[in-house]
């Protein structure tokens, strides 16, 4: 029969296990995207790194770095395009 002790014990285990296997933007960077996650071509644009997401990978726990890279979370999103100019307006 399993104690709460023991019990407490593989949660905290498993739980460390988790956060040391996994890179910082793997945990807190948010859901992946296919602009992420795809390696760009040549001619492409180059994906932007995360810095304070690579900084804590290697700070914190520097196989974290390999995982973030690894997964593509380490990267950030793609960028929104933003209009040079406001469509124009009808005035009544």
């Amino acid at each position: 029969m399993f104690t709460i002790k023991s019990l407490l014990t593989q949660a905290a285990i498993v739980s460390s296990c988790v956060l040391v296997l996994s890179g910082c933007a793997t945990v807190f960077g948010g859901p992946r995207t296919s602009y992420q996650v795809i390696k760009p071509l040549d001619g492409q644009p180059q994906r932007q790194v995360r810095v304070g997401a690579l900084i804590a990978d290697v700070l914190l726990f520097w196989p974290g770095t390999i995982v973030d890279f690894a997964t593509g979370a380490i990267y950030k999103p793609a960028p929104v395009p933003v209009p040079l100019a406001l469509p124009p307006v009808e005035i009544r």
